[in-house]
C-alpha cells in the first residue's frame, strides 16, 4: 500500500478548511495546507485537525498548486480544494486504489452544493476531476483560474474512482456574482499574455452559446430556478472575460 499525500491551497477558508480535512481522516497519512496569508482562523483551525501548515504567497492557480506538491511528505497526491471534501463511496474507492496502485492517476466526479442545492446538470456534473496521481508523472497546467492536472502519459494511465467529491462552492447568489467577475479579470489577462485577440462579436457569440450549451445542451433547466441562475451568471462570466479582454487590448 503506498503512502498518500494531501496537498490544499487556501486563502481565508475558515467556514469550509475543517469540513475538508474532516473528510481526509482514515484515509491519506499526510495533509499539507499551503495558505497565501489568510487572515481569518484557517490556521488555527488546520493545526487542530493535525495539518502541517505552510505559507506561500500567491502566484496564480497554477503556480501555487506546483509548489503546494513540494511541499508533501510522499509522491502519490490527493489535491483538493477547501471547500471540498470526500464522500464515504469516495473515501472507500481512495482506500482501494492505494492498495494497489496501478494507475498514474485517478479520476473523480465532482458534485456541487449551490446556495444549499446540490446541482446535477448545467454542465456541473459529473465535472470528471484528475486529483489522485502520481506526481512524479505530471504537473499543473491550464490557464488561470482554471487550472488542470496533466499526466505525462495522458488518459491512457488514468483510471476512475467511484463516489462522488463533494464540492461546497457558493453560498449565496452575489457571492457567484463576484466570483465571476475575479475570474473573469483573471482569464483575459491570461488570454492577453498568450497573445489573444477579440472583438464585440466573439463576445456576444461565445456568451450566446454559453448560455445554450449550459441551460438546454446540458439541461439546466432541470435544476430549477438555480440552474438558470448558475446558466446566466456563466454567460455573464464569459462576456464579462471577452470584453475586459478587448480593454486590456486596448491599453496594451
Amino acid at each position: 500500500m503506498v503512502k498518500l499525500s494531501a496537498v490544499i491551497i487556501t486563502f481565508n477558508e475558515e467556514r469550509n478548511i475543517a469540513r475538508c480535512l474532516e473528510s481526509l481522516r482514515g484515509v491519506v497519512d499526510d495533509i499539507v495546507v499551503v495558505d497565501s496569508f489568510s487572515t481569518d482562523r484557517t490556521e488555527a483551525i488546520c493545526l487542530e485537525n493535525q495539518a502541517r501548515f505552510v505559507r506561500h504567497a500567491f502566484a496564480g492557480h497554477i503556480e501555487q498548486k506546483n509548489w503546494a506538491i513540494t511541499q508533501a511528505l510522499y509522491p502519490h497526491v490527493l489535491s483538493l480544494d477547501a471547500d471540498e471534501a470526500l464522500s464515504v463511496e469516495l473515501k472507500q474507492a481512495i482506500l482501494v486504489a492505494k492498495a494497489n496502485f496501478n494507475k498514474q492517476g485517478y479520476y473523480m466526479n465532482r458534485l456541487t452544493n449551490y446556495c444549499g442545492q446540490w446541482i446535477r446538470h448545467c454542465d456541473w456534473y459529473p465535472d470528471r476531476k484528475l486529483r489522485l496521481w502520481d506526481s512524479r508523472m505530471g504537473s499543473w497546467g491550464g490557464t488561470n483560474p482554471h487550472d488542470k492536472y496533466r499526466l505525462l502519459a495522458g488518459d491512457k494511465e488514468s483510471d476512475w474512482l467511484k463516489g462522488d467529491l463533494l464540492h461546497y462552492s457558493y453560498y449565496t447568489v452575489e457571492e457567484h456574482k463576484r466570483q465571476t467577475e475575479k475570474f473573469a479579470k483573471i482569464g483575459a489577462n491570461a488570454l492577453l499574455e498568450r497573445g489573444k485577440k477579440t472583438h464585440l462579436l466573439e463576445a456576444i457569440v461565445r456568451s450566446g452559446f454559453k448560455f445554450v450549451r449550459t441551460y438546454f445542451l446540458k439541461a439546466g433547466f432541470l435544476d430549477g430556478l438555480a440552474g438558470l441562475r448558475i446558466c446566466r451568471i456563466t454567460a455573464q462570466g464569459t462576456w464579462l472575460k471577452y470584453r475586459m479582454l478587448s480593454a486590456l487590448q486596448q491599453h496594451s
